[in-house]
């Protein structure tokens, strides 16, 4: 069935000429036909009429796409389409600029893009249906997902089948209207349904507090003293002014309340609909017949009371929702970019900017690009890229990050990273990641609510029974009270809000929660395991010393070491590296993880790496010259047969890593350590931080192994790491850590990023997410309690409707505000962990 905003309900059974003896109305857009206009297109064989071409064509392209379901399930009319609609599609072309795409798109796999859209004109779950299954059979278009509370679409294609334009025209022919995501355009949407939910708030007030005065003298009257002709002249005002509270404030949930019967799901919306329906008619009937009680007090009271609650869980959601969103309002459109010279300043589009490009960054501006200060002195903060809170000092040959805010100063920077290349970017993605996914305890909330309202439904049915045949004059506002008074809304709502401050509250301190089941495992955590190179030290090893074996040049086995070792992201091929200007050039190379490279340089075939990959390689025993380094990481240059020299490196504890050790133990934690590194050298870290569980000399599948064995003892185990030798374990812990300065493929594996390497912040967040868990429980105690104390008196007649409204409103806004309390947590480690 289709339903309109105060339009006549018809549905596909029923024919244009009946539609038209009650008003002629447009089948696809519910607007008034003009007369004359005799367009129509036909739908299971009737011809329906349409007001004009452009919904003719609408119309027929969601025929044609075998989607006639949409008009079935809908629950209110799609914006108005364009009558120039031809025009609308040949301007969409324009979205097909490269330079423009750059600014929201972004590739994801060989030969496919993504977009992040916003659609306008989406007002119900059956438009959410209707765009994703018309897009979905569009040739070249991979997956489509639409959210329907931001009505942002996630939309990805081969760029070889399909142009984006065709894509958004698409979207177009059905209705609707596709735009790259504007967080501004977002917050507008946000603002519009704050404006009328207010409206309809207001609208209910008023209502309820016109109807009390024409109530209450009935109240205060004693018997007699009230003319029948007096109490007829209230109840038919009351009725009068009961209207619009009925048609206009409370018009949301008979619309989702019929929405949820047509396809069987019930909502919390049906009960409430149900009661305030069957209060309202039996009111009406008792009015027109002069005798007999009206509530129409109670209904107006409480369809306030559950708009005020509403209204309040509104603004609480939006604030938590807002904590992500502001990511995306925080680098501007344009940015002020300097020519060669420097003198000539120019404002561009941030999309058209270009690695070595020069930027002026002013006072108080957002930094656009990751670079290098040129010029100028200031002090920027990063707190949402690196959770420090404090503004960090930049002067010429400083790093600086894109979406970091400038201080006083003015800076001149130079591009390293522009767009989705930059780490601003990257984080953006990686918490869009995290909200796309439904953690374990939101989904059995959700499906928990959902069967709680059919137990309410049969609670109702059978004390409105009882009370039929015990008091029949009572049936109806105890039916009322039980539908109204329960709230299962802390189930469905409380719970995704506690997690969504959490995520803030964690990002705003340097813990950027990249997937949806992070917290709740991380809270449940009693076993971290830590790498030790980069992790639990500084990871800026340098070279101590070379052992060479007899008769070989220092200089040469260094070039030669470095002309392999560039192929690599480790941190021993970063410090070998930093002592060689100009490597041999290799070929052939291989990079083992974990192990070591081997290549060729001038025909001969060379391997650098750990003991173990060394001996193999060499295939000769290790000589006594390369000894070994009881403090220090040790890798040896081999060629076939051959043992040419041994690199002595050494790396530093974090300063943080004892703390943290102190606090994890505190916390009854236990603590492993799974290390590539060499026994001796992995054994001084573990002695210095009290660890007694440790192993070295590991390959990537020998920590994964040792990470399944924790794992089988039944405990909940994190792995924090950093390097490409780390994905493995990291995919197969129950929750990950990666140092955000550790290597890509550790990050994107990671649930959980430590954004500014602190490694102490893990036990504060550690403690946050045990909070927040704690809190979710409160408020689903809170619900179980209320619900099983509330109902019960609404069934034994102690609790009247308008009551029941305020009991409902007033235990979702609790369990809101509840959840809010994890912005202000100050956890024990506090001072510790952000005391620097």
């Amino acid at each position: 069935m289709v339903f309109g905003q105060g339009a006549a309900v018809s549905n596909l059974g029923s024919s244009a000429t009946e539609r038209e003896k009650v008003q002629p109305r447009c089948f696809h857009c519910g607007q008034a036909i003009a007369l004359g206009v005799a367009l129509s297109v036909k739908i299971d064989g009737q011809a329906q009429p349409m007001c004009c071409m452009g919904c003719q064509a609408v119309c027929q392209a969601i025929v044609d796409g075998g989607l006639v379901d949409y008009y079935r399930h809908r629950e209110s009319y799609p914006s108005k389409a364009v009558e120039d609609f031809q025009a609308e599609v040949a301007a969409l072309g324009l979205y097909d600029n490269q330079d423009f795409q750059q600014t929201f798109v972004r590739p994801v796999a060989e030969g496919e893009s993504e977009a992040d859209l916003i659609l306008e004109g989406i007002n119900c779950a059956a438009c959410v249906w209707l765009n994703e299954r018309h897009l979905r059979a569009l040739p070249g278009v991979v997956a489509v997902q639409v959210n329907y509370a931001t009505h942002r679409a996630k939309v990805r294609w081969r760029a070889a089948d399909i142009q984006l334009s065709v894509i958004l025209a698409a979207v177009a022919a059905i209705g609707y209207r596709a735009y790259p995501f504007d967080p501004g355009r977002f917050e507008d949407i946000a603002k519009a349904e704050r404006q009328q939910a207010l409206r309809r708030l207001f609208v209910a007030g008023f209502g309820m507090m016109q109807v009390m005065m024409y109530a209450y003298p009935a109240y205060i009257a004693g018997e007699g003293e009230m003319s029948a002709t007096v109490q007829s002249i209230m109840r038919w005002a009351s009725l009068v002014l009961t209207l619009p509270v009925m048609v206009y404030s409370a018009a949301p949930f008979f619309r989702r309340a019929w929405a949820g019967l047509w396809r069987l799901h019930f909502g919390m919306d049906f009960p409430v609909a149900l009661g305030i329906g069957l209060s309202f008619l039996a009111s009406v009937w008792s009015t027109v017949r002069g005798t007999g009680d009206v509530y129409f007090d109670s209904v107006t009271m409480f369809v306030f009371f559950l708009l005020g609650g509403r209204f309040l869980e509104m603004l609480a959601r939006q604030r938590a929702a807002r904590g992500g969103d502001s990511l995306g309002r925080l680098v501007p459109v344009f940015a002020r970019r300097l020519s060669a010279s420097g003198e000539v300043e120019e404002q561009v589009p941030v999309s058209r900017l270009a690695v070595g490009d020069r930027v002026l960054v002013r006072p108080g501006e957002v930094i656009v690009v990751d670079g290098v200060v040129l010029a100028g002195e200031s002090e920027v903060d990063e707190s949402w890229l690196s959770g420090e809170s404090l503004p960090v000092g930049k002067k010429p040959g400083a790093q600086v990050l894109g979406g970091s805010v400038n201080g006083a100063g003015s800076l001149t920077i130079e591009a390293s990273r522009t767009g989705e290349s930059t780490r601003f970017a990257s984080i953006r993605r990686l918490m869009e990641r995290a909200a796309e996914e439904r953690p374990r305890v939101v989904a059995l909330a959700d499906k928990v609510a959902n069967g709680f309202t059919w137990v309410l439904l049969a609670l109702a049915v059978g004390t409105a029974l009882w009370w039929w045949h015990a008091d029949a004059g009572k049936v109806l506002p105890i039916f009322v009270s039980v539908l109204v008074v329960s709230c299962p809304c802390a189930l469905s709502l409380a719970t995704p809000v506690s997690l969504t401050v959490a995520t803030h509250v964690l990002a705003h301190r340097g813990l950027l929660v990249t997937r949806g089941h992070a917290i709740e495992t991380l809270a449940r955590t009693r076993h971290f395991v830590f790498d030790k190179t980069g992790t639990l030290t500084t990871g800026k090893l340098q070279l101590e010393s070379i052992k060479l074996a007899p008769g070989q040049n220092e200089e040469a086995v260094l070039a030669l070491a470095a002309g392999m070792e560039v192929h690599s992201e480790h941190l021993i091929a970063r410090a070998i590296c930093a002592r060689v200007a100009e490597p041999r050039a290799a070929s052939e190379v291989q990079v083992y993880p974990g192990q070591g490279i081997e290549g060729v340089v001038v025909g001969q075939r060379y391997a650098i790496g750990q003991l173990r990959f060394a001996e193999h390689f060499a295939a000769v025993p290790l000589p006594e010259w390369c000894g070994a380094a009881a403090a220090s990481t040790q890798v040896y240059l081999v060629s076939q047969g051959q043992w040419l020299a041994a690199f002595v490196l050494g790396d530093g504890l974090r300063p943080e890593a004892t703390r943290l050790m102190q606090d994890l133990r505190a916390a009854h934690c236990e603590v492993s350590i799974l290390s590539g590194d060499a026994q001796a050298a992995v054994q001084v870290v573990a002695r210095a931080l009290g660890v007694g569980d440790v192993h070295a000399g590991l390959l990537p599948e020998d920590k994964q192994a040792a990470m399944a064995a924790y794992q089988r003892g039944g405990q909940v185990v994190a792995m924090v790491g950093d390097g490409i030798n780390d994905a493995p374990v990291l995919a197969q812990a129950h929750v990950s850590i990666a140092m955000a300065g550790g290597t890509e493929l550790a990050r994107n594996q990671a649930d959980i990023l430590l954004l500014n390497d602190d490694l102490a912040r893990l036990a504060w967040g550690r403690e946050v997410a045990v909070r927040t868990m704690r809190i979710i429980r409160q408020n689903l105690l809170w619900a179980l309690a209320y619900n099983l104390v509330a109902i019960p008196a609404a069934m034994a007649g102690w609790v009247s409707p308008w009551l029941a409204g305020l009991g409902m409103g007033l235990s979702s806004v609790l369990v809101v505000l509840n959840a809010l309390r994890i912005a202000r947590m100050e956890p024990k480690s506090w001072k510790v962990a952000f005391s620097s």
